[in-house]
């Protein structure tokens, strides 16, 4: 499993020995095929890991889950951030900086898209109660959890361990302050919130490091943005299993936003507990829409 990884050289871990990092090249015959953390690689020459030692990556595996972004929403390059992970934990702070929807919604059809279960961990709850903005996901039947420096990982712990779990934020919300206290060998540089609210970049690059129970956690740098540029309407919908059959009825091209974008949407003729499900869905495709730096 790629751990690592840092101008031309991954970093390797083989199964069932996560102390021991082999670190390895690219060989010559995969060109440019590209190799993110979380991938499961063959590697071939010396396994030893010591230091100065140099192996082979000669093959990348099948992946079951990506979590992909662009840089933007006119840009059509896709960008695999992490392969292979069954989770992505969205860390939002509750204040300083405050909380947007925005990021979280992005997240969440990257989520659905890629194939990880999502999960909403907020932090900084000792400066703002989490019931507000957590309300605001109840009827994506998102798993919602509170990890403030001053809150127990009691609830957090057994969600993560067997699992490997992505996170993802912006800058300053706490996410490495989570990572030291779930992993405290991990020891990422922790970094203060900047006067206007937008937090310095504390981690460069994506790592994974092992849990004790089990499972890995892939600490994520900070983003301003993430761009869905490659993502469509219908792509969203289909994690929406209980809405996308009669979604298949609409017609071509439909955005499924109902009226009056869509007004010959056939979710509208949905009701019952499934209406709110309907707005909670459009939300989400509307989130395609906006700007991605909210």
């Amino acid at each position: 499993m790629v751990v690592t990884v840092d101008r031309g050289r991954w970093g390797c871990v083989l199964e069932g020995d996560p102390d021991r990092l082999v670190t390895a090249m690219r060989a010559r015959e995969l060109g440019r095929t590209p190799i993110v953390v979380g991938d499961n690689v063959d590697i071939v020459g010396d396994l030893s890991g010591r230091t100065d030692t140099l192996a082979r990556i000669v093959r990348r595996g099948e992946r079951r889950t990506v979590l992909r972004r662009t840089a933007d929403d006119t840009d059509p390059t896709e960008r695999v951030v992490v392969a292979n992970s069954d989770q992505l934990l969205i860390v939002v702070a509750l204040a300083d900086p405050p909380p947007r929807t925005g990021l979280v919604d992005r997240a969440l059809i990257a989520a659905y898209v890629g194939g990880l279960r999502p999960i909403l961990c907020l932090t900084k709850s000792d400066l703002a109660p989490a019931e507000p903005f957590a309300e605001q996901f109840a009827d994506l039947e998102l798993t919602v959890i509170t990890a403030g420096r001053d809150d127990s990982l009691t609830e957090v712990e057994p969600l993560l361990d067997g699992h490997v779990t992505t996170l993802l934020g912006h800058s300053g919300v706490g996410k490495s302050t989570l990572v030291n206290r779930l992993v405290p060998e991990a020891c990422r540089a922790i970094g203060d919130v900047s006067g206007v609210g937008k937090g310095r970049h504390t981690s460069t690059q994506s790592v994974a490091f092992p849990l004790a129970d089990g499972g890995w956690v892939i600490d994520t740098p900070g983003i301003r943005s993430f761009g869905l540029a490659h993502i469509r309407p219908a792509d969203v919908l289909l994690a929406f299993s209980d809405l996308a059959e009669t979604a298949a009825d609409c017609p071509r091209g439909c955005g499924h936003l109902g009226p009056p974008a869509d007004p010959e949407c056939t979710l509208d003729e949905l009701t019952g507990p499934q209406a709110r499900r309907i707005a909670a869905a459009r939300r989400l495709l509307s989130a395609l829409n906006e700007s991605p730096y909210h």
